[in-house]
Order: C-alpha cells, then structure tokens, then sequence
C-alpha cells in the first residue's frame, strides 16, 4: 500500500469473514452508472502499461482503509485486477490529443474514471464470491511482520514523500512458488510529488512482472527501476510535469535480503547491535558520479550544496525529465544472506539521515526498545522526532522492520556503535504546499 495510513489488521478466517460481511453490508450491490464512487480515480486517463498497478494500489487503499487483513486486501486486488485485464478494454479507450499523437502514437490511453467503476465491481463480485468460501492463499501470511512506520512534513510547504509496505507480495501478484516475499520502500520526491507517487505505485507491480525475479531478484529490482523511470517521463510529457524522486526498496525473498536505490533515500540493516552498510548513495560529489555526468557534457558544481548542472542536489532518480540523462534512471543493487541473526531494517529519506549518522541509530532504537519495554510500534515516531530536534526541516520518513522479535532484542543489551562512517549533507529544491501527512506504526 503506497498511501493511508496503515493500521493493526485482523488476523486468521473470522477477520477475513467478518471483513466482507461488513463490506457486502455497506455495498449490498455494484456500482450503478449513477452511484457515488467509493474512490478517486487515478487521474483521468491510463495508459495501458499503467492499468494493473494503478488498480491495484486504488484496491489497497480503499482496502486498507477498511482495515482489510493484509492477505485478503492483497488477494482481493490480485484477482479482480487479473478479471479485468482479461477483459476487452477498447470501450474505455480515449483518443489523444494531437500532440500527444504525434510524440508517442504506439501508447494506449484508457479512461481511468470508467476503468475504477468497472474495476470497483469486479471487485465486489469477487467478494462475493468469496464470502462463500474463502481461497486458502487470502486468509494467513507464511510469515507475521511488525513494521513501525512515521512520515512528517515538517516544516516543507508539501509533503513530497511516500512510502510502501507490502508483505503479501506474493498474494498481490498472484506469486504461487514457495518463496515468500515482502517488500518495503521509501520515495522522497522534489519538484512535486508526481514522481514519489508514481514509484511508490509502479516500481513493485514492475518487479512482480519480470520473468526473472524467482531467478534473479537483483536484476528484477534494477529492471523495475528502469522501466518505471521511462513510464513516468513518458508520463510527464503528456501532461508536462517536471518532478523527480530518489528512491530506496527492499526485497525480502525467502532468506535474502535485496535492495535497490536511487539517489539519496537509504536503508541500513541492523545486526546484534552492529549497523551493516548496504549501499552508497548517489550523490554529485561522488568522484564515479562526477564522472559519468560530466563524460555525458554535464556539470556538477557547488550551490550551497553539490548539485548537477546546478540544480538537483542527487545525481539519480526517477522523472526529472529535464535533466536527463545527467541524473541516471539505472537503480545500483545489492543482496545479502539473511542468518536469522539479523534485528532490523531501516529505511529512510535524507530528511533522516541528513542528521542523524547510521552509527546513532541502533542506540536511538535500544534505547526506545528499553523504555517501551520491547514494543516496536512506535519506534520510527522517536526517530523522526530525533532528527527533527536535530534540525532536520525537509519532510521525514522512516521505516523500521523488525526481522526479530524487539523484546530479543533487550536481551543483547546496549547496542554496539557499528558503522563510524557519517553521512554528508544534502538538499533539495523548494517545494509547494501542501497538508502534513502522518503515518502510524502498522502490523500484519
């Protein structure tokens, strides 16, 4: 789920029985070509490579929204979605403007008010359906995971970041062999947060689609990256927007950990107190970075911070379409064995690590862990708060997945200091404005 507030979600058949008896109560029939949409639409029209993950993300918004149990919101999507694509869709096609027909005449646009109406009543059929009996796969996950997520403004004019947590990946994408997968991610966008919105809808429904990923999870992630950077500039000539996001996602495949980023956003792994470093951030003044835009005739100066051509403070991310190719779409990754030994993921924007070192974080998490006597719910409140006291005034968002139990954790005692390396400074460009948006700890 990209967006909503996640929420504590029932568990077992008599949630997953009671949710679509209460969902068939306040929707006894389908939708009528005059009934009010439960929904917003996802803009006015789609292109026809949007279709699936765009439906999908507006199924598990409205989904989680009613508090749906993870896998049966996931499931539920994963078939009506799947109904409707099997459908003949020529009746919700809209004809381009002319300029749209002379840049890209191979796309396909699609309706998008008359897709959600029909989308939306696939969706109660299969509820229907399944009020009767429900499909084995959309009642448990193979695997509970405690995820304590926070996202702050600040004191930023618009809230330009979003964030995706998703442990019925498999279910989602209807994914049938043994390897059970969750996914995580966090996208801080600038410019507006067309760009943040779009990966935080497209990048996972692009991975699930690679032939590869059983096979080569690194290569899926880098490929989704890929694709969804084209999809979104594709986008952004159509209606002219001009945003970007860096971006960051883990992947987590049955006992291997794989991450892929762009830019600035990052995720560290916690292990028996010690933070293990995963990845190096994209940044201008990186000497390989430095090289490759100016090798492209670009330039990178120093503007109050190092900045491509003078503007962008990260030298890659997705959108951005002025300013390509000197700010790559090419996401790095990386992988790792899991030995069960491992605490915690944290993944977070640079509006977090911009203040507060890798090397302080596992302090920060034990010593909310001892106060809440092994409660994880609300520890990436506490470190949003920290970084904000810090002086941290670009929006914040941090995630932390727990990989054991937080009450294990006490038992180590106070954490190690881990990794000494410190991050540099960056920033990004003014932003609109816009509502505060606030996540609250979530568990499945």
């Amino acid at each position: 789920m990209a967006s909503g507030a996640p929420q504590k979600m029932a568990r077992g058949t008599e949630g997953t029985q009671g949710f679509l008896d209460m969902l068939l109560r306040d929707f006894p029939a389908p939708l009528s070509l005059e009934s009010p949409m439960p929904w917003k639409a996802p803009g006015t029209v789609l292109s026809q490579e949007e279709v699936e993950a765009e439906l999908v993300e507006l199924a598990m918004g409205f989904l989680g929204s009613r508090n749906a149990p993870p896998p049966l919101a996931a499931s539920l999507a994963h078939t009506a979605v799947s109904q409707l694509l099997q459908m003949d869709l020529s009746e919700f096609r809209k004809l381009p403007r002319q300029e749209e027909e002379e840049e890209e005449t191979s796309v396909t646009l699609l309706d998008a008010q008359g897709l959600a109406r029909s989308f939306f009543n696939l969706l109660w059929e299969v509820a229907s359906q399944w009020q009767k009996q429900v499909p084995p796969t959309a009642r448990t996950l193979p695997r509970q995971w405690l995820v304590s997520i926070h996202a702050i403004r600040n004191t930023r004019r618009k809230m330009e970041d979003r964030h995706v947590a998703l442990p019925a990946f498999n279910q989602l994408f209807g994914l049938s062999d043994p390897v059970d997968r969750a996914y995580f991610a966090v996208f801080d966008g600038h410019g507006g947060v067309d760009a943040a919105r779009y990966a935080a809808v497209h990048v996972h429904a692009n991975a699930a689609r690679q032939p590869e990923l059983p096979t080569d999870p690194e290569g899926a992630l880098g490929e989704a990256f890929r694709l969804t950077d084209q999809m979104f500039l594709r986008k952004a000539k159509r209606e002219r927007l001009q945003s970007g996001t860096t971006g960051v996602c883990a992947l987590i495949a049955g006992t291997t950990l794989h991450v892929a980023w762009l830019g600035d956003s990052q995720v560290i792994l916690v292990q028996q107190g010690q933070v293990v470093k995963l990845m190096e951030p994209h940044r201008p003044e990186r000497q390989d970075e430095k090289a490759r835009i100016e090798a492209l005739g670009g330039f990178v100066s120093h503007m109050d911070c190092w900045r491509v051509n003078g503007t962008l403070a990260v030298s890659r991310a997705i959108g951005d379409v002025f300013q390509k190719p000197y700010v790559s779409g090419e996401a790095d990754v990386a992988s790792r064995e899991l030995t069960g030994s491992e605490d915690y993921l944290l993944l977070a924007c640079d509006g977090f690590f911009d203040f507060v070192p890798h090397q302080e974080v596992a302090g920060l998490v034990q010593s909310h862990l001892v106060r809440q006597q092994g409660s994880g719910l609300h520890v990436a409140e506490e470190l949003v708060a920290e970084a904000r006291e810090r002086g941290s005034h670009d929006n914040i968002t941090v995630m932390v997945v727990f990989l054991r139990d937080p009450r294990e954790l006490l038992e180590g005692g106070v954490q190690g200091t881990g990794d000494s390396q410190a991050d540099g400074r960056s920033c990004d460009l003014p932003s609109g404005l816009s509502e505060p948006q606030t996540e609250a700890p979530w568990r499945s």
